[in-house]
């Protein structure tokens, strides 16, 4: 929080849009305070030392809507060094000055990206490709301060360790996080699904408060490019009577169309988990850790029978009726929740989880032969493990809370890849093959 002292017309805001298809960005400026005539924008985007844009439009009632296009190198390999993804986090600086005539007014520093997220029949595509999500469930607790972070550097450390444990984005669970981690995210490069979290209940009031917070953390998180997907609601939470009660059933259509309207370039989760109905991906929670049973489950012919017809994973049904899978991508996006707390020899009474590993060598199997069904299994479009750090009952976090890993970063990072540790020194550089 901070206090800062502007000009009587000023930059109230910025909303940036990346247009991958045509290679440009959407720039929204809005103005603040004394709305006068002859209010311009000037707007410039670098890469490096690389002037990309410099654009120069007026603004009509305190506000500015443009499409800028970004000097286009012709090459693709040139252009895909300006892609942002988590393998390449390219940031375009820029710079927008507010201008009254020939007076400059305000002027910010910000930065943008040029990505797009997609669906593409049962795929998530990045940046027009099919691209596997490796999800962490990330809750954002930490032992001394709860959920506001110690200090800015706790933030950038979490994005950090979790890269290091080979995923490449986090879902963040029931929380709306903090600027500062979406920006680090933004700089590191991890994808993030930014969830609303449930209401206690369901009411009137409830949802018009739901509605109201919703929009505002849309809207303030539009422009970071690492949020990929929105998720409005999860396990039928504060809406619990989904198969039966029409009103529930209308809040959760209500809330994705609305975000769908909001924001029409990410996509967006109706309720994840289960009782499905308006969604653009559809998110299965199973938290069954037997490595066959998960894999005899989901590896099979016919899909649509078996497990939406038959199977129901959790005891609920995938889909309302009325809403059949139409081939939307399938996310694991809840599983594992496997407690381990070797630190602590009464954990099985004071400690929580799906299931149970006693020592470190049962853990990492049970972990390593999870993930290969997972990586392995070709319906999934990707997965969300449970859960990135222990927060306080719950032990199935692959840290401790203090963030300590419970097994060595390299052995975490390898299973969570699907990789072996041979080929993960190969890919570093480290063993036989490395350059």
């Amino acid at each position: 929080m901070w206090v800062e002292q502007v000009s009587r017309t000023f930059i109230q805001s910025l909303r940036w849009t990346p247009i991958f298809e045509t290679f440009e960005i959407g720039c929204e400026v809005f103005a603040g305070g004394d709305i006068v005539e002859d209010l311009f924008v000037e707007v410039k985007i670098w890469h490096g030392k690389h002037l990309l844009a410099d654009d120069y439009y007026k603004l009509l009632a305190g506000e500015a809507n443009r499409k800028i296009a970004l000097s286009d190198p012709g090459i693709d390999d040139s252009r895909n060094e300006l892609l942002w993804s988590p393998e390449r986090p390219t940031l375009l600086d820029a710079q927008v000055t507010l201008r009254c005539g020939s007076l400059v007014v305000d002027h910010v520093h910000s930065y943008t990206a040029l990505r797009s997220v997609a669906i593409n029949r049962d795929r998530f595509m990045l940046n027009g490709r099919p691209y596997q999500l490796r999800l962490v469930l990330d809750q954002g607790y930490w032992p001394e301060s709860f959920m506001s972070a110690p200090s800015d550097q706790h933030l950038k450390r979490d994005v950090e360790l979790a890269k290091l444990m080979g995923f490449n984005g986090v879902r963040k669970h029931q929380k709306i996080e903090d600027p500062r981690y979406l920006y680090w995210a933004d700089k590191l490069g991890l994808l993030v699904w930014e969830e609303m979290p449930s209401a206690y209940r369901f009411s009137p009031r409830a949802i018009t408060r739901m509605v109201r917070e919703w929009t505002e953390a849309i809207q303030r998180d539009y422009s970071h490019p690492c949020i990929i997907v929105w998720v409005a609601f999860n396990e039928s939470w504060g809406v619990p009577n989904l198969t039966l009660t029409q009103a529930h059933r209308n809040a959760v259509e209500a809330l994705y169309h609305l975000t769908r309207t909001l924001d029409a370039t990410r996509p967006v989760i109706g309720n994840d988990g289960w009782e499905a109905s308006a969604t653009d991906i559809l998110g299965i929670h199973d938290y069954d850790c037997d490595p066959e049973k998960l894999r005899a489950r989901y590896e099979v012919n016919d899909p649509v029978r078996t497990l939406f017809d038959q199977r129901r994973p959790g005891g609920r049904i995938l889909t309302l009726d009325g809403f059949p899978h139409r081939g939307q991508p399938i996310v694991l996006t809840e599983f594992g929740g496997v407690a381990f707390d070797a630190s602590n020899p009464d954990a099985d009474e004071t400690t929580w989880g799906y299931s149970r590993a006693h020592t470190a060598e049962s853990y990492l199997p049970l972990y390593r032969k999870l993930l290969t069904v997972v990586n392995e299994t070709f319906m999934f479009s990707g997965f969300c493990y449970t859960q990135f750090a222990d927060t306080f009952q719950e032990a199935n976090g692959l840290l401790n809370a203090d963030r300590t890993p419970k097994l060595p970063f390299e052995l975490i990072s390898a299973a969570t890849r699907n990789v072996s540790l041979e080929e993960r020194d190969v890919e570093e550089g480290k063993g036989p093959g490395g350059v």
